[in-house]
């Protein structure tokens, strides 16, 4: 799958963010093995701590759904904002050296691999 159209449906998954706090919206997309796309949102809690973002909610779905292996993560916000260190750790436990296509409302904005996102891993 091409990255915008990844990057695409990370973009719909967007749309359904309950960022009422932050007014900051999220939405991703992973590409597993076998070429399902399975898509999360951020969704913001008033407790905090409780807030799940888009990224997690993504890799946390496919995972619960038997998928083991992936292909890519599409990540998009307004402003082209990379995962937080939370989810970069998630990344690397879960999802292996891949790309990682970082979109803003736009367009695709940079591509990184796994490694370069989150150089020191805690592993």
């Amino acid at each position: 799958m091409k990255p915008e159209k990844l990057l695409q449906l990370a973009r719909e998954a967007q749309r359904n963010a309950l960022a009422p706090y932050s007014n900051y919206q999220v939405g991703a997309a992973l590409l597993t093995e076998n070429g399902t796309v399975i898509t999360g949102c951020n969704v913001e809690s008033k407790a905090y701590p409780t807030t799940m973002c888009a990224e997690r909610v993504a890799i946390y779905s496919a995972l619960a759904q038997g998928y083991r292996k992936f292909q890519a993560l599409a990540v998009v916000t307004n402003d082209g904002g990379s995962p937080c260190g939370g989810c970069r750790q998630v990344i690397y436990e879960y999802l292996g050296e891949i790309p990682i296509y970082i979109g803003d409302a736009r367009n695709l904005v940079r591509t990184v691999q796994t490694s370069e996102l989150f150089p020191y891993p805690f592993g």
